[in-house]
């Protein structure tokens, strides 16, 4: 697999034109602590874009913008498919870890998914809130909560190693002779433990584990729109 894909292109309008040829004015900052150039520089790119109608330069801006395409490159080998979930994982993992570094805001995450504690219900979660529609306390850590699933779901299938702490002791496997044609040649052995196997398996253990992997997954089909910042 090769795969390219450049940054986004930025628009390029009348008002970025605006405070690119007004490169001297200097900014200052806004009530939210914002930086922006002053008001009249604003008013240069409405001129600009034009008024009643659509400026020339804003139709060219436009038309410009149409032919600007994101550079992507993608080659797919045909050894990408065999074993597909394992390749999408070396990819989405550190795209995941990211996003969870970086993200400025959290997406609508429903009861349902995530533990009791986190529950926009939980006791405490929505004092203060003075509308429905209000933020409550666990709002980004449901979004957190989510984002730690899928990245252990990924992360356990890059690495499959997470099942060896459900497994202890040595196997001492033995195939013994169940079935004999007629000359006395065994055609069929059956599999038993030798005198020296001493392994456990923790199979509940293993099952919950197991279970909490699908989860994430599951979660990640379900947010997979929402996983952008």
């Amino acid at each position: 697999m090769k795969v390219f894909i450049g940054p986004y292109k930025n628009w390029i309008g009348p008002y970025q034109i605006a405070e690119a040829l007004c490169f001297w004015a200097r900014p200052h900052k806004d009530e939210h602590g914002f930086e922006s150039k002053p008001e009249w520089v604003h008013d240069f790119g409405t001129w600009l874009s034009g008024k009643d109608k659509d400026s020339v330069l804003l139709k060219v801006c436009q038309w410009i913008e149409s032919k600007r395409k994101r550079s992507t490159y993608i080659k797919i080998d045909k050894y990408d498919t065999w074993s597909m979930d394992t390749t999408l994982a070396f990819i989405v993992l550190p795209m995941l870890r990211q996003l969870q570094a970086t993200k400025h805001g959290a997406p609508h995450v429903d009861d349902a998914d995530v533990p009791d504690e986190l529950k926009s219900t939980a006791p405490g979660a929505r004092d203060g809130c003075e509308f429905e529609w209000d933020t409550d306390s666990n709002h980004f850590k449901r979004w957190d909560y989510v984002l730690d699933q899928m990245i252990h779901s990924f992360e356990c299938k890059n690495d499959d190693s997470w099942q060896d702490q459900y497994h202890t002791g040595d196997h001492d496997i033995q195939f013994v002779p169940s079935a004999w044609d007629e000359s006395g040649k065994a055609t069929m052995h059956e599999m038993i433990r030798g005198p020296r196997d001493t392994h456990e398996c923790d199979y509940e253990g293993l099952k919950q584990h197991q279970a909490r992997i699908t989860n994430g997954f599951r979660l990640f089909g379900k947010y997979y729109e929402n996983l952008w910042d």
